[in-house]
């Protein structure tokens, strides 16, 4: 007898999480395992923005702020908005949350009915479908394979929209494969949006300082679609604060405003102390984010040159975030005796079990082909890492 809401049995379980749990559990009995499961950069917390936290500690920064979040870490996103993208907001068209998964998840649930169709670009980071079905809309899946650099076209995006197409959710940089959409590419996405006023366009932009191709181009700056744009990003990735949890939307403000009515009622304004610590992070130096972003691209190129020199793995070069996802199907039917790899969560398995890195599969992301590492770790435990799969791959018959 299941006493569960259906809300819930609609949900998968996010992949992400338990393959880095299951990583955690051999770490627990000494098997020395590399982590390339998990999204988040390696990196402290830059020291003047801890500094922030202690002051605001100390000047009891310890109530209750608005729903949306302080009047100042508003002004501050306002003018990062304006500064590093060109866009003009208020005050009053931001509304933070409890990190940006928050943040997508409230602009979905203020937007989508039963019935609606929400078109969700694949490979997609795990929680978008999770997020549309919990709304109770339909995920409409377009798939764009590593030959278009896991991209979808202009023509791909008419073909999926209907008269029941409430919202698209497009990230970029990607999770999880670091593709970047280009100015050229986002206008010819655009220019469809334009003709079809009744979608939304959630523009999930968390990894915008994680760009390897220079500068980082929102949707948000096309003015035929802008008033229908909600763009999600937040301090995780850029400022290494993944666990403080802050994100924001920014938006029309009557969107704006029915987040701030729905979160009001489930969650209000997030931690003080963290709003405070991603105020200093907008407004103070911005040197340790490029920092970050150099040591990431080093990495991004000591990983891509690696695994190409595993046979079997078709690999792109992806121009932003921290994940590298190789097209990995040519080692489906094959074993090495004991282990029979059927799909991307057996080899992902596989793997752990015998080369003991951890990846996650890639079904869970849209793309059954294929499997996702993060290079959010050394330089030394990527080298070891990639040496670890070619050998346990090398098993495989």
């Amino acid at each position: 007898m299941n006493l569960l809401s259906e809300r819930l049995n609609r949900l998968s379980p996010s992949a992400t999480l338990a393959m880095s749990q299951k990583s955690n559990e051999l770490k627990a009995q000494g098997v020395d395992v590399i982590n390339l499961s998990v999204g988040e950069p390696d990196f402290n917390t830059p020291d003047h923005i801890k500094e922030a936290a202690k002051q605001a500690i100390d000047e009891n920064f310890s109530r209750y702020s608005p729903v949306p979040g302080y009047p100042a870490l508003r002004n501050a996103i306002v003018a990062k908005l304006k500064n590093e993208n060109g866009l003009e907001y208020s005050p009053a068209q931001i509304s933070c949350a409890n990190g940006a998964k928050q943040s997508v998840c409230n602009a979905i649930m203020v937007l989508v009915n039963a019935g609606d169709e929400v078109i969700i670009p694949a490979p997609f980071w795990v929680s978008y479908p999770e997020m549309v079905k919990m709304a109770d809309g339909t995920p409409i899946i377009i798939p764009a394979g590593i030959e278009q650099d896991f991209k979808i076209t202009p023509a791909q995006l008419e073909a999926a929209i209907t008269p029941k197409t409430k919202a698209i959710i497009l990230c970029s940089p990607s999770n999880p494969t670091g593709s970047v959409y280009s100015k050229e590419e986002l206008a010819g996405l655009a220019e469809v949006l334009a003709r079809h006023p009744q979608v939304f366009i959630i523009a999930d932009e968390i990894y915008e300082h994680i760009n390897y191709i220079g500068k980082h181009e929102s949707i948000a700056q096309f003015p035929e679609i802008h008033d229908r744009v909600i763009i999600v990003n937040g301090v995780s990735k850029a400022y290494a604060m993944t666990g403080w949890r802050i994100g924001f939307v920014a938006g029309p403000e009557w969107i704006v405003k029915a987040i701030n009515k729905l979160q009001g009622q489930y969650t209000s304004g997030p931690c003080s102390v963290s709003q405070k610590a991603a105020e200093a992070a907008y407004t103070g130096t911005q040197a340790p984010v490029e920092a970050m972003r150099q040591a990431f691209e080093r990495r991004r190129n000591l990983i891509v040159s690696l695994t190409k020199e595993i046979p079997g793995f078709e690999v792109n070069t992806p121009q932003g975030a921290f994940y590298l996802f190789p097209k990995c199907d040519s080692f489906y039917g094959k074993s090495n005796g004991d282990n029979q790899i059927n799909n991307a969560e057996d080899l992902a398995m596989y793997l752990l079990e015998v080369g003991h890195v951890a990846c996650v599969g890639g079904t869970s992301f849209g793309a059954p082909e294929c499997i996702r590492m993060s290079y959010a770790t050394s330089d030394e435990n990527i080298i070891e890492a990639m040496t670890r799969i070619k050998n346990a791959l090398a098993q495989l018959k």
